[in-house]
């Protein structure tokens, strides 16, 4: 996410959606649409969402650096340049969850128990996670989670009729992780009348579409959010992330189950699609994998 410190968004507690240089899919640097790299033959190599990490060196604007403590490992430090910082941001800055209050989170991968974790450190009591996978109900006790549906195994009812049941009327919070319109109506769903507040973080299909009925927009007084970056402004709300880390508050290490050379790279990828990975931390150097 682009933090520029100069626009209206930027200098503003409200939002991280920098409007000088907005967040899109691009292969150019973003303040002159050009490319800053070149193949051995001279030809135009492009750019990935302003930073091109896939790289031994790489070129990056100034509104997308952030300075941290050289004494925090880049093998944790990473982590935090998106995924794990997403989820924590999302119910720490997006969501600002209360502390004793009851949170659901649709889709227990790297990012929901992001959620988790950020939702754990703010204070939160009952955390359910919702997932196709029964395991994840262990990983995500690592990271704070209370309790466990199964969203294959409901015995007839809808996802959101048995959160309903088990917060008494809903949760205070929602989050949706996966990127699935029809997790967003269930999350929007069982989320608590007059104050509940479901927050998006999954990325759906281009072109999807929500479709909510006016009257419950109107009669239950709910919020319905997108976060970005969880709402993070890199510059600022990243160093006190790692400080949490170097304090021992909040769990990088635990993130991390893989470690792999660059040239191991589509090993990297394997694991993710096979779902044994939470974060799996690529070395450009010849450091040993584990």
């Amino acid at each position: 996410m682009s933090d520029c410190g100069d626009c209206v968004d930027c200098r503003s507690k409200k939002s991280n959606l920098c409007s000088k240089l907005p967040f899109k899919v691009s292969p150019w640097m973003p303040r002159h649409e050009t490319s800053r790299f070149t193949d051995l033959k001279g030809e135009v190599l492009y750019h990935f969402l302003f930073v091109s990490s896939f790289s031994e060196y790489t070129v990056v604007d100034v509104a997308h650096v952030t300075k941290i403590d050289p004494s925090i490992p880049p093998n944790r430090a990473c982590l935090l340049s998106c995924g794990v910082s997403t989820g924590v941001g999302a119910a720490w800055r997006t969501a600002d969850v209360e502390k004793g209050s009851t949170v659901v989170i649709f889709g227990l991968g790297s990012i929901g128990l992001a959620v988790a974790e950020g939702a754990r450190l703010c204070g939160a009591t009952k955390i359910i996670g919702v997932d196709l996978n029964p395991d994840k109900f262990e990983t995500g006790k690592k990271f704070g989670v209370t309790d466990f549906v199964n969203s294959g195994n409901c015995g007839g009812k809808s996802v959101s009729q048995v959160i309903n049941e088990m917060t008494d009327g809903g949760a205070d919070y929602c989050f949706e992780c996966v990127g699935m319109a029809s997790l967003v109506h269930e999350a929007y769903a069982c989320c608590r009348k007059g104050w509940g507040k479901t927050i998006v973080l999954g990325v759906d299909m281009p072109g999807a579409k929500l479709s909510l009925s006016s009257f419950e927009v109107l009669h239950s007084g709910k919020s319905l959010m997108g976060s970005l970056f969880g709402g993070l402004k890199a510059k600022s709300d990243i160093p006190i992330l790692l400080k949490k880390y170097l304090d021992k508050e909040l769990q990088l290490d635990e993130f991390v189950m893989h470690e792999v050379r660059f040239d191991d790279i589509n090993k990297a990828f394997d694991l993710l699609i096979e779902g044994k990975c939470l974060r799996c931390v690529i070395w450009m150097d010849k450091q040993v994998s584990s």
